[in-house]
This record gives C-alpha cells, sequence and structure tokens, in this order.
C-alpha cells in the first residue's frame, strides 16, 4: 500500500502525533495518495476503522485490502456526505495533507509541472470538465487577472491576462511548451522558474476548485469530530494556510474572533500548537515539497 514513489509523505511523524490516536477511534485521511498515511495510520488501530478519500483513480490503485480500512474516491468536500453512507456521523481525527502529490506532478501528461511537454490539463480527478487549456482559452481578461492575482499573487497578473488574450486569439493554447513562450516574456529576470510556478498553482487551484473545496471540508470536519478529536491539516501555500488558520483561531474564514459576556472565545477548535509546525532541515534536504509545509493541529471544543 505504501508507495514512496508515488508520494513521501511530509513530517509524517508529526501528522500522526497530532492526530493522538485512540486504537479503537474513526479516523479520516482526506488525501489518501501513496498511502503513506494512512499505513501509519492502520498501525495504530485495533478496534477502530479509516477511511480514506482521494479523488485520483491513481491512488486508488494503492489503496490495501483490510477489514478496518475504506478507500472512497471522491473529493473530500463531500466527506460529510460520503461517510454518511457508511453510517458513519462521528470521527475522531481527521488528517488533511493539501496540495498535489509526486506522482501527479511528475506525471507529464497530467500537466501540472513546467517541466514537461504535456497538455494544458491539472485535473486532479480525470472526471472533470475543466482543464487548464479551457481557463486560458476561454477566460475573460478580467477573470484570468482574478485567478492569477488571488490565487498565484502573480505581481504582474493584470498585464500577464491581457496579453494571454491576445496571444490566444490567433492560436489557442493547447500544450505547456505553448503557455511557457508566452510566460517566459513576462517574468521578472532571474526568476522565470518561481514565476511559473505562480502562475501554475493559480490555473491549478482555478482548475480542481481548490479554496472552495478546502473551506466546505473544513467546515464539515468541525461537525463530524467529537468532543477532543483532532483535525491535522498540511498546507503548501499562504492562500491555504491562512484558511487553515483562520479556521482554527476564530472558528470562521473570515472576521474577528467572537467572544461570549466574560470574554471567553467562542469558536469551536482549540489549537493545540500556538504557531504552525514547520519540516526540519533534514527533512527539506531529502523532501523539497516539504520546505513550504506548514502544519497546524487543532482539538474540538
Amino acid at each position: 500500500m505504501d508507495n514512496p514513489a508515488y508520494h513521501i509523505p511530509v513530517m509524517l511523524d508529526a501528522c500522526i502525533s497530532g492526530l493522538a490516536i485512540d486504537p479503537n477511534g474513526i479516523y479520516v485521511d482526506l488525501t489518501f495518495g501513496g498511502g503513506g498515511h494512512s499505513r501509519e495510520i492502520l498501525k495504530k488501530l485495533d478496534q477502530g476503522h479509516l477511511y480514506a478519500f482521494d479523488q485520483d483513480p491513481d491512488a486508488a490503485r494503492n489503496a490495501p485490502e483490510a477489514e478496518n480500512f475504506t478507500f472512497i474516491m471522491a473529493n473530500f468536500r463531500d466527506l460529510r456526505r460520503y461517510l454518511k453512507i457508511y453510517g458513519v456521523t462521528k470521527v475522531d481525527g481527521i488528517l488533511a495533507d493539501l496540495g498535489i502529490s509526486s506522482h501527479q506532478i511528475d506525471r507529464a501528461e497530467r500537466g501540472f509541472s513546467t517541466r514537461f511537454e504535456g497538455n494544458l490539463d491539472m485535473r486532479m480527478s480525470q472526471s472533470g470538465e475543466l482543464t487548464a487549456a479551457n481557463v486560458l482559452n476561454t477566460y475573460s481578461e478580467e477573470a484570468l487577472h482574478r485567478v492569477f492575482g488571488l490565487y498565484g499573487e502573480v505581481r504582474n497578473a493584470k498585464t500577464l491576462a491581457k496579453a494571454v488574450v491576445s496571444s490566444r486569439t490567433g492560436s489557442p493554447f493547447e500544450s505547456i511548451p505553448d503557455f511557457k513562450q508566452l510566460l517566459d516574456k513576462y517574468a521578472p529576470r532571474g526568476k522565470y522558474a518561481k514565476y511559473a510556478a505562480q502562475v501554475f498553482q493559480a490555473i491549478r487551484i482555478e482548475v480542481n476548485e481548490e479554496m472552495a473545496a478546502l473551506e466546505e471540508m473544513l467546515e464539515q470536519s468541525i461537525a463530524l469530530l467529537n468532543p477532543g478529536g483532532r483535525l491535522v491539516v498540511m498546507s503548501y501555500h499562504s492562500l491555504e494556510d491562512r484558511m487553515v488558520k483562520n479556521m482554527i483561531v476564530k472558528g470562521k474564514l473570515q472576521g474577528e474572533l467572537e467572544k461570549d459576556f466574560y470574554g471567553n472565545p467562542l469558536r469551536p477548535l482549540e489549537p493545540v500548537n500556538r504557531k504552525a509546525i514547520t519540516a526540519d532541515a533534514a527533512e527539506v534536504a531529502i523532501n523539497k515539497r516539504a520546505r513550504s509545509a506548514k502544519l497546524r493541529i487543532a482539538r474540538k471544543n
């Protein structure tokens, strides 16, 4: 089940420790991938059960055959609905390792990386209709400006959006090399790699509705957790981390923390760690993906 070639889990020990696993509890791995996290959770379960979600059919091939394990091929934004099908209304711990897996990045045909000459796809679920090519070839200049600026925090988002619309008029974008030719003209000197990564991240988030899915998942997780249950979330860019932090610290995505008459905070979750946990230098040296990871752990009040 554990497939290191598929994806190397980041801060594995910290994630598992953060769940504070009860051997007889019910747990959910929202991002199964290669099965690294699930494998460690299953080691600690006795009469408990683990439910794992992943919307990528490739991940399903890593699923183990175990009586106390159930694989659900679905987006984690629907976790409450799918768990209800299995008669589960409360759980003791939820783990989410956000972003994309190494396997998805390394498959040229998936279109996630600038390293390859694949198609402009970027769908995490191959059943999705919207692709990166659709975004680049059909979105208005205003919509592209929003995507690049909001999801990629690209400084010249407006200029790039205008260039995309102008360029596609003569020849639609069909492949990664097509789009890279345009990016090369607008990337800051000496910073092409970072610039391209920001733009690709923005498009990927739009294609997969990642921020909306994360919002729905966080709200459902609070409702699903038993008192004392743990929420463990690892993010890889500031937009994700900000949303997770707000939900943990304030109990909502926006606005100020509400307090009762006596000044006590009114929030469903309590942070276990004051600050986000980050990977040490040794892990970053082995797994570059760990460099930007931020792990937040919360306990249900």
